[in-house]
């Protein structure tokens, strides 16, 4: 007696690095999974939640690899799915910030296959609050913007230009390459003193933090090591957290 496959893709964030900051809803699922397809900023402690018999098969790609490009992981998702029934994607972050989730749900859904989408923490506002940056806060920011720092055609976002007009709060993800770009296009808008931020794997005990102004930033950058994967984190909310107010008070008494 054969059992019936029942295809289905779950989409689950999980969250910005730190394996406790995925939702319990994401856990559940990964217990469930027949199936996990997984990234490379993902926590491999949370395969652990995975039933010993589940297949786990690894999908990331860093720093502008060619390996695993997204149309492979797409054919593979329906591949699985076809194949043993439930596939979990699981994914760094929240699956549709910058993961590209909506472009594996629209695929899967060309082959009939039931999805479900559990968001996720995004480090787009986690790893700022990890080190006491609020990403609004009354009097200082209305509002603040999430900005991918490299597009598709490995350019620099034109919204950042437009974002360093604005007093918002800007974040920047996968923008630590083009930080150079992004100082000038801040220093063209004649903020060159306004703080800014780079945290390197937020969340983590690898977690490493450079804070300073448009003018030092990519001095301090240099000095420090900090590289991919970061986030930037751009404004006046920066001075506002108490580990980067420790920071900023060395370099004034360093004058």
């Amino acid at each position: 007696m054969t059992t019936s496959i029942t295809p289905k893709l779950t989409l689950v964030g999980a969250g910005p690095g730190d394996p406790e900051l995925i939702t319990l809803k994401g856990i559940l699922a990964l217990g469930k999974a027949d199936v996990i397809l997984y990234d490379a900023l993902v926590d491999k402690s949370l395969l652990k939640h995975a039933t010993k018999n589940a297949l786990k098969v690894f999908v990331g790609k860093r720093h502008g690899s060619k390996n695993n490009p997204q149309e492979d992981t797409n054919s593979l998702i329906v591949h699985y799915a076809l194949k043993y029934g439930h596939v979990v994607r699981l994914k760094g972050g929240d699956p549709f910030v910058f993961g590209r989730g909506a472009e594996e749900i629209d695929h899967v859904k060309q082959y009939g296959i039931e999805t479900e989408v559990i968001p996720g923490i995004t480090s787009s506002v986690a790893v700022p609050a990890s080190q006491g940056i609020p990403v609004t806060k009354r009097g200082i920011s209305e509002s603040f913007w999430v900005i991918t720092g490299t597009t598709s055609s490995g350019q620099l976002s034109r919204d950042i230009q437009i974002a360093s007009q604005s007093t918002a709060t800007v974040v920047i993800l996968m923008g630590t390459r083009k930080l150079s770009e992004i100082v000038q296009a801040y220093s063209n808008a004649g903020k060159k003193e306004c703080p800014i931020a780079l945290i390197q794997n937020g969340t983590t005990p690898q977690e490493k933090v450079v804070a300073g102004t448009i003018h030092d930033i990519e001095q301090k950058v240099k000095e420090t090591g900090i590289g991919a994967p970061a986030v930037i984190i751009v404004g006046e909310v920066v001075r506002e957290s108490l580990k980067m107010a420790a920071l900023y008070q060395e370099v004034i008494n360093s004058l």
